[in-house]
């Protein structure tokens, strides 16, 4: 399954709930709440904001790598993650939607 057929359907799933919609970040589909983007889809993977710990933690334990755009500096607070199962993105963007709400 590509990131996309794996995104796509978990993104229909997240505008269901209230206060979610479709953004753009780096030219690629997003999902934002409150005005901030939590995931999107870029160049194949899945990116979440998550706290700072937990993203040292997923990058620790191999789950996912630390998200650079492209521009030679690591966004500290995003990740990005290898399509792998719909179970795992499903609850990453679940966990993004969440912290994003949070901190408002």
């Amino acid at each position: 399954m590509t990131a996309k057929e794996l995104f796509d359907p978990l993104a229909e799933e997240m505008l269901l709930v209230p206060g979610t919609a479709r953004a753009s970040m780096f030219g690629g589909v997003a999902l934002k709440s409150s005005n901030k983007v939590f995931a999107c889809l870029y160049k194949d993977q899945l990116v979440v904001k998550l706290p700072g710990e937990r993203v040292a933690e997923l990058v620790r334990t191999g789950q996912a790598e630390p998200f650079d755009p492209g521009m030679g500096r690591v966004m500290k607070e995003w990740v990005a993650v290898e399509p792998r199962s719909e179970a795992e993105w499903r609850a990453l963007i679940t966990e993004a939607r969440a912290f994003i709400e949070a901190s408002r």
